[in-house]
């Protein structure tokens, strides 16, 4: 991957309060306010002596993920494509392959970022537990964030302008933040709705991440949602981009 690339694709990430916003500061800012409700900070019987906001914690760090896949991303690479940046980059020595491995790249470090900044900020503020099985969380995490690009990637692959990358990114981002439980966390869903809710990547992320932070190794078959949804939409994004 050319460096200059990936510093510039950095630099323009940077100037993008909006984005840095929500993928950034709004998963904390999110939590800390959870956390600042008294009854939600009470151990409930209900959720295994966990409080309310414990089970927000992957929620939470799932929502900036989930930003900079699936709305972040598409419009950089939409933008790219509609003004022709990709073409005229086809005839350089920088192949645009270069610049969509940065783009990539450059979200992905961006949604691991929020969740480190995430996880801070729960444990100082919100005194929540740090992941008890840290290399089981590390590895949940990671596919999230695979299955977050390459959703984000197939929205890219299918728009052919900005706005409709918007308006899908749009349509597809209320739903995969019900599935990784922002109106109610995946544990405390009615047990019909979570076994249905599991068999997409960010609920079967939402309970990866829940059960490594309790000390629990992932499920595999949570591990699996996350990995074959990664393959499926990956392959999907291959067939369908277009560099024009």
């Amino acid at each position: 991957m050319n460096t200059a690339v990936l510093r510039t694709e950095a630099r323009l990430l940077a100037r993008e309060p909006g984005s840095l916003f929500w993928i950034l500061a709004f998963p904390p800012l999110l939590l800390v306010i959870l956390g600042a409700v008294p009854a939600f900070r009470e151990p409930q019987d209900g959720l295994g002596g966990l409080r309310v906001v414990d089970t927000y914690v992957p929620v939470t760090v799932l929502v900036g993920m989930i930003v900079a896949g699936v709305q972040a991303m598409p419009a950089g690479l939409t933008g790219y494509r509609e003004h022709g940046i990709l073409r005229r980059m086809a005839t350089t020595p920088v192949r645009p392959s270069a610049l969509l491995s940065a783009q990539m790249l450059v979200h992905a470090l961006a949604a691991v970022l929020s969740a480190l900044v995430t996880l801070t900020v729960g444990r100082l503020v919100c005194d929540v537990h740090l992941p008890r099985q840290p290399f089981g969380y590390l590895l949940a995490l990671l596919l999230a964030v695979l299955a977050a690009l390459a959703l984000g990637s197939v929205i890219a692959a299918v728009s052919r302008t900005v706005k409709i990358a918007g308006a899908i990114g749009t349509a597809v981002f209320f739903p995969t933040l019900f599935c990784a439980g922002v109106w109610l966390p995946v544990p405390s869903m009615p047990d019909l709705l979570a076994d249905i809710v599991v068999l997409t990547p960010f609920g079967a992320a939402a309970q990866a991440l829940g059960d490594a932070t309790a000390g629990d190794w992932p499920a595999w078959s949570h591990l699996g949602v996350m990995a074959g949804w990664s393959v499926l939409l990956s392959a999907a994004a291959a067939r369908w981009f277009r560099w024009e």
